[in-house]
């Protein structure tokens, strides 16, 4: 009952952190590991997408009930991210990803500086781009990052909220909300994968998953109630958090 209690209180948070700034694979991940050390690692992945694509298709319906998604954005950069996850989890049985590994760290140390310097990043509400130009992008952003996603993965949430608002001009709520929508893309792509291939503990999935929702309905509210100022500081502190835990794995573990 503690190790339930435990992955219970690991999805809620999770769900929470991942509904507002992406990240939460920080805490409902390692928890898993914790509890079942002696489990294979795909196993405990598909387990973990399990329950994280419920809270997070719970946060993506949360937000388009509030904030407006700019579909022309979200719906290819989905399309083109559930595409490219199921190559890049393809690519990951052949090629070991320790190269991305290793740059990882230092990509997001450049993420975590840009943030912080810009005070104004995210703040404003001005999409750059319109008509085919704006689905070229889209396309280009969702299939990157869902080829991340299914090759590597750490961080995934928080890149793409970086990327609506560095390369499309929306505001931190604005690129969450559009950020859930491509996440969900990646995770049926992953899910139906490990589902396939026969790695998700189900009962333990199911439970997490329904943690992961009221976590990620809490996290949607307070994004929305908090404003903008909060969503900017947690999302520095879990990138930033993602630089410790990516620089550990790579380099001291």
């Amino acid at each position: 009952m503690t190790d339930f209690f435990l992955l219970g209180a690991a999805a809620f948070l999770a769900g929470l952190i991942d509904a507002v700034v992406g990240g939460g694979g920080l805490i409902q991940t390692p928890a898993l590991f914790s509890v079942f050390g002696q489990t294979a690692p795909a196993t405990l992945l598909g387990t973990s997408k399990l329950a994280g694509i419920w809270g997070t298709a719970a946060a993506a319906a949360s937000y388009a009930r509030r904030v407006k998604v700019r579909w022309a954005t979200a719906a290819p950069a989905a399309a083109a991210a559930f595409l490219l996850a199921f190559l890049g989890a393809f690519t990951v049985t052949h090629v070991p990803p320790d190269i991305v590994r290793k740059m990882l760290p230092f990509v997001l140390v450049v993420v975590a500086i840009y943030t912080y310097v810009k005070k104004d990043f995210g703040q404003h509400h001005a999409p750059q781009h319109s008509g085919h130009k704006e689905k070229l992008l889209a396309v280009l952003v969702g299939g990157g990052i869902g080829f991340y996603d299914g090759f590597f993965g750490p961080g995934t949430g928080s890149f793409l909220v970086f990327m609506f608002v560095r390369f499309f001009g929306f505001d931190f709520l604005s690129a969450s909300a559009a950020a859930k929508v491509v996440n969900v893309a990646c995770n049926l792509a992953a899910l139906l994968l490990f589902s396939w291939t026969g790695h998700i503990l189900w009962q333990v999935g199911l439970l997490m998953a329904v943690c992961n929702i009221v976590g990620s309905v809490t996290g949607t509210r307070l994004a929305i109630t908090r404003g903008l100022p909060f969503v900017r500081r947690l999302f520095l502190v879990v990138v930033s958090a993602l630089v410790l835990k990516t620089a550990y794995d790579a380099f001291l573990r």
